[in-house]
């Protein structure tokens, strides 16, 4: 009884060292192994109430991944339901894209379209938001920029209108400023000194008629002469024969010609016994004596569509041609190039889309689409906090003179609100289209930028 008692502990002892030599034997696949003539293991590091195992000697001591903790919070405010919904939600996506990384800003968003930009700004300063990047019109953003200021928050906002910029708030958006001071100084470098402008009379108008005053002030050329037009075909023609000169012009031409005797003589009468067989002759029209260019060498316009026709053919009333005058636009006329043949030579100023192509990649990448051509602001504005979230987001910080790369090429903030960018000069081709002449002007910001 007593032998089958012990055989019976024998046998359940067997399995359990059968077991542990497996264990044992899966000790050996361990990645620092075991030192050879020894089974043994290394003994347990204690440390407070954390054991860790040593690894043998001759062995590197890998450290733990460091933890990076989480960057600021930074407000963004977007529709993100509504109307505008779809725009808002892209922007977003595109502002989490830029802090993907460990260590940066938390997003903090808040719904314009159901708050309200002023209760989201005030949202936003109760959560301790570092900075605001939105809202998206220029309406909401006269109502946060206050608010921002108050609570000292600097804001990032994604609207165009130049009007809304100050300190501490700071317009994202793609202006007619931006685009008008670069070709200033294209056309300066281009020793064309004498701007005017003919321009719609109407907010954009007036947006390239303030550009143009200051842009031609900052690069010590004369004050543009600018002229405003109503929509219709007559006030373009009109305005336009002011702004020329077309009546002095055409006078000195006529009287140029008559002084001279002239080379353009009526055609000789009919011999009337013909004149029955043959068809009337057409009325020969004599050609109109040259002018003299009009008093100026670059020429800035700002209409589009219908009206954009009218202003050629006012153009070419008036004999103001591409051998004289640099004919010069806005960025919008980059969507419909293909059709501005009849402008040849002219230039308009705007990002290289070259430099977009990896943000959309991305982006496409990430979330299946395409990005909204505004999502560019709301990446730009989201890698911006991203890059200063361990420094802070002070004004000296945010206004630094080399600016940031951006996904359309190089932005600097300024002390006024205002945002410069680097912006190519595209130039129409003679059968449509636009290629680039120059591009953009480099990565700093100086006065000759």
């Amino acid at each position: 009884m007593a032998s089958r008692q012990s055989l019976s502990r024998r046998g359940a002892i067997l399995p359990a060292l059968t077991a542990g030599v497996l264990l044992l034997g899966g000790c050996s696949q361990l990645p620092w192994g075991s030192e050879s003539g020894s089974g043994a293991q290394p003994a347990p590091v204690v440390t407070g109430d954390a054991a860790t195992v040593a690894p043998p000697i001759g062995q590197p001591v890998l450290p733990p991944p460091p933890v990076v903790p989480p960057g600021p919070k930074v407000g963004v405010l977007l529709p993100l339901s509504g109307p505008n919904g779809g725009l808002g939600s892209s922007m977003l996506r595109a502002a989490r894209l830029a802090v993907a990384a460990p260590g940066s800003p938390v997003l903090d968003a808040h719904d314009t379209a159901a708050m309200g930009g002023d209760a989201a700004a005030r949202a936003a300063v109760q959560s301790g938001d570092k900075m605001i990047l939105g809202p998206l019109t220029s309406g909401e953003t006269a109502s946060v920029g206050p608010i921002a200021r108050s609570a000292g928050i600097p804001v990032l906002a994604f609207t165009s209108d130049v009007n809304q910029a100050g300190p501490g708030v700071w317009v994202m958006g793609e202006t007619p400023e931006q685009q008008v001071r670069r070709l200033v100084l294209a056309a300066k470098a281009d020793n064309r000194t004498r701007i005017a402008a003919l321009l719609p009379g109407n907010g954009f108008g007036d947006a390239l008629a303030a550009a143009l005053t200051k842009a031609c002030a900052d690069a010590g050329l004369p004050a543009p002469t600018i002229l405003t037009h109503a929509a219709d075909k007559d006030s373009i023609d009109s305005t336009m024969k002011q702004l020329t000169d077309y009546a002095a012009r055409r006078a000195a031409a006529d009287q140029s010609a008559a002084a001279s005797g002239g080379t353009d003589k009526a055609p000789a009468p009919m011999l009337p016994t013909l004149a029955p067989i043959m068809k009337a002759p057409k009325p020969v029209v004599a050609a109109a004596p040259p002018m003299a260019p009009p008093p100026f060498d670059a020429l800035l316009l700002g209409d589009t569509g219908l009206q954009l026709q009218y202003v050629i053919s006012a153009l070419n009333e008036t004999g103001v041609d591409s051998a004289h005058v640099r004919i010069m636009g806005p960025g919008l006329w980059g969507a419909f190039a293909s059709k501005l043949r009849a402008l040849a030579g002219a230039w308009f100023a705007a990002p290289d889309p070259q430099v977009r192509v990896g943000f959309v990649q991305e982006y496409r990448a990430a979330y299946g689409q395409s990005p909204k051509p505004l999502a560019d602001l709301a990446y730009d504005a989201a890698a911006l906090a991203r890059s200063l979230a361990a420094s802070g987001y002070d004004t000296a910080s945010l206004t630094r003179r080399d600016g940031f790369a951006g996904v359309d090429g190089v932005f600097a903030l300024q002390q006024d609100g205002h945002v410069r960018r680097s912006l190519a000069i595209f130039q129409i081709g003679p059968n449509g289209g636009a290629s680039m002449v120059q591009p953009p002007m480099g990565s700093t910001f100086t006065s000759g930028s």
